[in-house]
């Protein structure tokens, strides 16, 4: 018998544990093809990972392997490590390609609404609950990737991919109810405004329609705060004197803000945009402050206090030529709250009696004006039910004496006569009445009733 033959480690059987990731994944998924980790013609290799990579993932789909998932998010990452590494600018067929995977990624359609009634109607809370979208781990990648395109590419080659059909498709992704997807839309869109000058008219027209359509139509938006924020930072760099077209957007667009129901998810930001027009022209506080009165809440008390907050920042900011005009409606108003059964609006209104140029503002009007004002603190002393809020009433009426005690006693004398010549008022009415009745009594105990009877 001969020696046993020897076998080649080429030619042994392989073992059967001897599969790799690889091997199992294309055999999941057939339609897929995962790019090679070892380039061999630069370009090419980038566009197989860049299609590789357009395939979207649900995370709903049962039938979805995790691998899967997993794989293509190592490869969204090793794109954006090529891209950021990368000192060369990207080549146009790229750029397409790359263009196109980050639409397929992005543009989505977006699921309804878990809780319609989350943003427009707030009992208690001040803010919706978030909900945060599974899709995250790709999408964050894919925001990192437009984000480094938009940086790093020139705007005249970016500007044949992101288009105004882009534009418009990035904006309505504002309505995702992820907190994370949209503030780094938010980035990314600002970004872009900044980068495109051409398109800026463009972009601030689309984000207006976007507001008009929340405030008359939907009242249903969960991204008006950040689209709010951007328009802080662009009204910022407005400059003075303003066009006509940013004070048109100030009186349809932002004023109107103010009576949503859901005004306290974006109070801040809303503030800050119209607290910038004011600054840079300060003879426009008179048109906001007419429209915030005129768009006053009847029974949201949480929003009058935001609304208050929001009347004392701009009588800071506000042309002393417009405080004769403004000192009756806008005291008026602050009397009403001072008057309010809800203490926490009664006291804040009351402490606006700190501010300098609100007092300033009160006195420099007319007695009419002071009159208001001494009829509402007398009714808050007389007749309002919290003892804290009589006290700070007290507070006021002491200031107020010491400031123009004639001023004051004559608007008592006047809420006096007021009061007498309502009296004598009622007592004619009462009068009045009490004759029409006799006459009413008389008139039927000659004329009694007759009844007429009808034949059917």
């Amino acid at each position: 018998m001969g020696s046993p033959k020897k076998v080649s480690p080429s030619t042994r059987s392989p073992k059967k544990n001897s599969r790799t990731l690889h091997d199992l994944f294309v055999q999941e998924s057939p339609h897929f093809t995962i790019p090679s980790s070892s380039p061999t013609s630069g370009n090419e290799d980038l566009l197989s990972t860049i299609s590789y990579c357009t395939f979207v993932f649900t995370f709903t789909d049962p039938s979805e392997s995790p691998a899967q998932r997993d794989s293509k998010r190592l490869q969204l990452t090793r794109l954006v490590s090529i891209l950021k590494s990368s000192k060369k600018p990207v080549h146009g067929k790229v750029l397409v390609a790359l263009a196109a995977m980050i639409s397929a990624n992005l543009f989505r359609p977006l699921p309804p609404p878990s809780s319609p009634s989350a943003i427009t109607d707030l009992p208690e809370e001040e803010y919706p609950v978030s909900i945060f979208s599974p899709l995250w781990s790709h999408l964050q990648i894919v925001y990192e990737m437009l984000l480094k395109l938009v940086n790093s590419t020139d705007q005249k080659i970016l500007r044949e991919c992101i288009d105004h059909s882009f534009l418009r498709n990035l904006l309505a992704l504002f309505q995702s109810e992820d907190p994370r997807e949209r503030e780094t839309l938010k980035n990314v869109y600002h970004k872009i405004y900044s980068k495109f000058i051409s398109d800026r008219s463009f972009m601030r027209k689309s984000m207006t329609e976007v507001l008009l359509n929340y405030v008359f139509e939907t009242e249903k938006h969960p991204g008006i705060a950040d689209l709010l924020e951007i328009w802080g930072t662009i009204i910022n760099g407005f400059t003075v004197p303003l066009k006509e077209e940013h004070k048109l957007f100030l009186m349809r667009v932002l004023i109107p803000l103010h009576k949503t129901k859901g005004m306290q998810v974006y109070h801040r930001q809303l503030a800050y945009c119209v607290s910038q027009f004011v600054q840079k022209e300060p003879m426009l506080g008179g048109v906001v402050v007419r429209g915030i009165l005129r768009y006053w809440p009847v029974t949201n008390c949480q929003k009058e206090i935001l609304l208050i907050g929001d009347l004392e920042d701009l009588v800071e900011n506000l042309d002393p030529d417009q405080y004769r005009k403004l000192a009756l409606p806008l005291c008026t108003q602050i009397t009403k709250c001072i008057n309010s059964w809800n203490s926490q609006v009664a006291e804040r209104a009351l402490y606006m009696w700190n501010n300098e140029q609100f007092v300033k503002m009160a006195l420099i009007g007319t007695v009419e004006v002071f009159n208001v004002i001494v009829e509402g603190m007398e009714k808050n002393l007389k007749w309002h039910w919290s003892k804290s809020v009589r006290q700070l009433t007290e507070s006021v009426k002491v200031m107020l004496e010491e400031m123009d005690p004639d001023l004051y006693s004559k608007g008592l004398m006047d809420m006096e006569a007021k009061e007498s010549m309502a009296h004598l008022e009622d007592i004619k009415r009462k009068k009045k009445w009490e004759r029409i009745e006799w006459e009413a009594a008389k008139n039927q105990f000659f004329n009694p009733q007759r009844y007429i009877r009808v034949s059917y």
